[in-house]
């Protein structure tokens, strides 16, 4: 018997999302999905349940939110601050969610987009093969506040895991390829776009970030004739006025800027979850490299469920304490335990 999940008070900037829509673009539609899929395959591992499920994305902070019925929940991505019943609990961690409890998850506090999942991932109505809100493109819509949605069946499993946090948090270095227009940038600007720090500017959201820095801006002698022609998430950009431009998860499918790179997928969540004003330097690599670059995330991925750890609480605090187990095995007070070895 499946449940439902109560959003007592929503955030600014909630929607539901998988991994997204593959194969549509010929017809107007980027992949979308989850602004940081790591996130997605993170909170599947400490549920043990399909990357695919459905979870809610909070951007910037979450909300408060009740189940109906006991709920295996995670939670991944930007750290927040979160509590179930006014007690705080751990993020990039997994817990069990009582009936009626409140669970309140605030502000991020190391990137942009945190992650709610739910034991059998949320059961709403899929399309086009996916159930993740595409806002751009009119599909889905921003949660609010006592929306109520429907849980899919958990197949059970374990609560109380935790996972070693990622790298993407904070990094600086972002890998990219040469794009369409590359070499339309001479040698010099090139190697100044390099060198350059940028800093996350404020005006970003699931279709894109800028970036900001100080200097001149960045252009080709014949940015202004250039045709518009298929684009993909991480193409970076150069708009009018010389800032480069990272496109997202729900970009357009086809653009007229010139793109002096692309951004590789599995350093895509660096910048997604990037806060406003951190910095960023893209770093060019070779093709091989950034298939090397993507095996090996993927086989992260993969391999994500055995780095999964026990949660250690502090005992007095755990109101669950009876569904842990505690001893393993039973010990005698009296017997010797060298007994057998005397015969």
């Amino acid at each position: 018997m499946s449940g439902t999940l109560t959003i007592l008070q929503a955030g600014p900037a909630m929607t539901i999302q998988d991994l997204g829509r593959p194969g549509y673009r010929a017809v107007g539609l980027t992949h979308g999905g989850a602004a940081d899929p790591t996130a997605l395959h993170e909170g599947a591992a400490l549920l043990a349940q399909d990357p695919n499920s459905a979870a809610l994305e909070m951007a910037g902070s979450g909300g408060s939110f009740e189940v109906d019925q006991d709920t295996r929940i995670a939670l991944t991505g930007a750290q927040m601050q979160v509590s179930i019943d006014g007690e705080p609990v751990a993020w990039n961690a997994s817990h069990l969610l009582p009936a009626g409890a409140k669970l309140t998850i605030g502000g991020a506090r190391d990137g942009a987009y945190g992650y709610l999942h739910v034991g059998g991932g949320l059961d709403v109505a899929p399309v086009m093969n996916a159930r993740a809100s595409h806002l751009a493109a009119g599909i889905g819509a921003l949660l609010q506040s006592g929306e109520t949605l429907p849980l899919g069946v958990d197949k059970g499993g374990e609560a109380n895991l935790t996972l070693p946090r990622d790298s993407r948090f904070g990094a600086e270095k972002v890998r990219i390829v040469a794009s369409m227009q590359t070499d339309a940038f001479d040698e010099a600007t090139r190697q100044r776009f390099i060198e350059t720090t940028f800093r996350r500017d404020q005006r970003a959201n699931r279709m894109g970030a800028r970036m900001d820095h100080n200097g001149e801006g960045f252009a080709t002698g014949g940015q202004l004739t250039i045709v518009s022609e298929v684009i993909t998430p991480g193409d970076i950009q150069i708009t009018g006025d010389g800032a480069p431009f990272v496109l997202m998860c729900e970009c357009q499918t086809t653009g007229g800027y010139p793109r002096i790179g692309t951004v590789i997928p599995c350093d895509l969540p660096i910048v997604a979850q990037a806060q406003p004003g951190a910095a960023l330097r893209f770093e060019f690599i070779d093709l091989d490299e950034a298939l090397a670059a993507e095996t090996r995330h993927r086989t992260d991925l993969a391999a994500l469920p055995k780095h999964r750890q026990p949660l250690l609480r502090d005992p007095a605090r755990i109101r669950d304490l009876l569904g842990y187990q505690l001893i393993s095995g039973v010990v005698s007070a009296t017997a010797d335990p060298f007994e057998k070895d005397k015969t």
